[in-house]
Formats: structure tokens, C-alpha cells, sequence
């Protein structure tokens, strides 16, 4: 039996991505008879003002909840002072329960987690695993966050590496992100890629014959969908410029699932050019709702910022494929996106600024229905052969006996 501690800001109930992500493979690990402890935060990814159990334990897991300041994402300083409150703390309680021997996993949520785990294990005699989802402070330097694009940035790069490099093993979602690591010295044996996943056995293909349909009032119309969270590493704009461009196609409709820091603006513009009637805004949906909601639309719209290949990957691709419907996104094209949509002819990719393929894509595929289930069969073809969850499960498992 193994001991595991894993270090997130957010964990079930709360329904964000990297959170589901999380206790999947906890409640999972719990499962086979592991000793699996959380510490998180209180708070939920869409209510920081939310007051979770400070301690439960969830299908085996034993959760552990912080206390830390609630200054929230609004301004950097405040912002600051929450990752700095939330670090010592989890610092601090870590220290009082880890005995030596025991795993630790650290995700990157708040940015340098790695920083804060590297620090305990040290003390404990702990191993350490860094489960980067980004990497920070690339991320933030990239979207212009003061101070993060120059020497600061370059400071916290070093810190960051001494923490992957002092680990036991460090997993990440891509293989792009992997060449970043080695690039940065980091060595090979310490570097593995494990993708995320959905619930790809809840989550299958299913026949347009939807009950949302009706119920949202989609009925006989080509449903271009979006799911989760749209945020600084997405690209509206194109989107926007496509729809705008297709305002005479009345039978195609564009919903949004979820929330995020950029919908409020999108809702706003769409409101402001008179598209109002081609959109559907709904807010996040329950989990148990997705094999629902994710086979809704005809086709999926995703967007990654190109500056940002390798250092994200949207994990809402996998449940697209799921569902066995096709994609298009905006990103770079020779982005891993890009590369995945090519070898398995299940996607469309543009690059921004390019809303004239975009409308056009959009529109060639609203007039194909044969070429889209085509394009959605082999979606599904490739996440059965290569993203399922037992697939990523089991390298986790295995990853995790040979360090521990």
C-alpha cells in the first residue's frame, strides 16, 4: 500500500477540470487500497466565497481543506497575497501529517506549488511529483502579466527548475511540454507524459436525437458548441468574426457551456453586433450531465492561444472526442492540436484572425452531415486507442509503484 498526498487548490465538489482531473485519479488510487489525503482549499473555482468542510473524507480520499486569504483574482497584489497565504499553509499542515516514504503530488494550481512541495519533502524525506498542467511563469509571461516577461520571470524559471529537477518524477499533458522540459535541462528519466482524460465510459457518442435539444430550443439546427471554461489562454475574436459572417445562416447556432473570464466580454460583443439570436449562453452543467451536453453539438469549437503550445493543453479535447464529434479550433497549425485533427482526420484547425476559414469551415461542415459523423467516429476511434482514462490510470499507477 502506498501513501499519497496530493497538493491543488481545488478539488471535488468543485467542478473545474483540473479538479475532476484530481479526484479522478484519487478516488481511483483510493480504490485499489491506497492511503490517498488531499489538501486544497474551501473554496469552489466559480465561488471563492464558498466555505467547504475544512475536513471529509470522499469515496475513500481524506480531504483536507485550508484556510487562506480571499483577496481573489481581480488585482495581482491580492492575487498574490492568496497563492503566498494558501503556500504556507499547505507548507505548514503537510509538515504535521507526511511521514518519510510517503509520495507526494504536487499539481500546479496555484502557480509554483512545486516550489512549496519541494520544501516539505525536503524536510519529510518525501517523493516528489510535479503533475504540471501549465508552466508557469511561461504562462503568465506570455499574456503580458507585469514584471513575470524579465528578470523576475527569469528568476522564478530557475526556481521552478531546481524544483522539477529535485523531483522524483515530473508529469506532463503533452508532448510539447516534455520538449520544454528537456530543453530546460531537465532529465529524461524524470520527465513522462500522461494526458488527461474524461469519462470516457460515460461519455459516448449518441444519435442528434438529444432531449437539451428540445429543452434548449435547438431543434433541427446546426449546433457549433463550446464547453468550460474560456479564459486569457483563449481567442474569441475569431470566433466572433466567423459568426458574424454566417449571421445570414439561419440554421446554425453557436452554445456556450460553462463560464470564464473572457464569456462576460463575448456575451457583450455578441449583444452589441446584433448576434443575439444565433447564441445560447447556459452555465456550467452538472458532471453527470456532460454525456448530455458534450454530445449536444454537431461540432465543437476550442481555441489555445499559439503562443502558448507546449505550455497548456486544453483538456476539454478529450471529452470531445468522447462524445465522438468533430473539432475545430483555433491554434497554431503545426500546434499538437493541429497534429492530432491531421493524422486522425477528426478536426479543422485555423489560425487567429483567419474568421473567413473559420465561417467557411463552420459553414462547410453545417451542409455535410455524412463528412461530420465521419469526422466524429474517427474522434472517438482515437481516444479508444490512445486517451482513455483506464489507459492514463494505469500509467499513473505504475509511474507511482516505481518511485514509492
Amino acid at each position: 500500500m502506498m501513501r499519497i498526498i496530493f497538493l491543488n487548490r481545488y478539488f471535488p465538489p468543485d467542478h473545474s477540470a483540473t479538479s475532476q482531473i484530481l479526484g479522478d485519479l484519487a478516488f481511483h488510487l483510493a480504490a485499489c487500497g491506497h492511503e490517498v489525503s488531499i489538501f486544497t482549499s474551501r473554496q469552489r473555482y466559480d465561488d471563492p466565497h464558498a466555505e467547504l468542510p475544512a475536513t471529509e473524507t470522499i469515496d475513500g480520499v481524506r480531504v483536507h481543506r485550508i484556510a487562506a486569504t480571499r483577496f481573489g483574482r481581480s488585482r495581482l497584489l491580492g492575487r498574490g497575497f492568496d497563492y503566498l497565504s494558501f503556500g504556507v499553509a499547505i507548507w505548514r499542515s503537510v509538515l504535521a501529517v507526511a511521514n518519510p516514504g510517503d509520495i507526494l503530488v504536487a499539481k500546479t494550481d496555484p502557480p509554483l506549488m512545486c516550489l512549496v512541495a519541494m520544501w516539505a519533502a525536503r524536510q519529510r524525506g518525501l517523493h516528489l511529483v510535479n503533475w504540471l498542467q501549465d508552466l508557469y511563469p511561461e504562462v503568465a509571461a506570455r499574456l503580458g502579466v507585469p514584471l513575470l516577461g524579465g528578470v523576475v520571470g527569469r528568476g522564478l524559471m530557475r526556481l521552478r527548475d531546481a524544483a522539477l529537477r529535485e523531483a522524483a518524477a515530473n508529469v506532463v499533458v503533452g508532448e510539447r511540454m516534455a520538449h520544454i522540459l528537456l530543453s530546460r535541462g531537465i532529465a529524461a528519466e524524470r520527465v513522462h507524459v500522461i494526458e488527461n482524460w474524461c469519462d470516457d465510459e460515460q461519455i459516448q457518442p449518441a444519435s442528434r436525437d438529444n432531449p437539451l435539444r428540445g429543452e434548449w430550443g435547438l431543434k433541427d439546427r446546426f449546433v457549433v458548441g463550446y464547453s468550460g471554461n474560456l479564459g486569457r489562454a483563449h481567442e474569441f475574436e475569431t470566433f466572433l468574426g466567423a459568426a458574424e459572417r454566417l449571421r445570414g445562416a439561419r440554421n446554425i447556432v453557436f452554445l456556450f457551456i460553462g463560464g470564464g473570464s473572457k464569456l462576460g466580454n463575448l456575451a457583450r460583443q455578441v449583444s452589441e453586433r446584433g448576434l443575439d439570436a444565433a447564441f445560447r449562453f447556459i452555465p456550467y452543467q452538472p458532471r453527470d450531465a456532460l454525456k448530455h451536453t458534450l454530445t449536444l453539438p454537431d461540432v465543437h469549437w476550442l481555441s489555445l492561444l499559439p503562443d502558448l503550445e507546449g505550455m497548456i493543453f486544453p483538456s476539454k479535447f478529450y471529452g470531445i472526442l468522447a462524445a465522438g464529434r468533430p473539432f475545430i479550433a483555433v491554434a497554431a497549425r503545426d500546434g499538437e492540436i493541429a497534429k492530432l485533427a491531421r493524422r486522425y482526420e477528426c478536426g479543422i484547425v485555423v489560425e487567429p484572425r483567419e474568421a473567413d476559414a473559420l465561417a467557411a469551415a463552420f459553414g462547410d461542415l453545417a451542409a455535410d452531415p455524412d463528412r461530420v459523423a465521419a469526422m466524429g467516429s474517427r474522434a472517438r476511434q482515437m481516444l479508444d486507442a490512445h486517451f482513455t482514462r483506464r489507459h492514463a490510470f494505469e500509467r499513473w499507477r505504475a509511474l507511482l509503484a516505481s518511485i514509492g
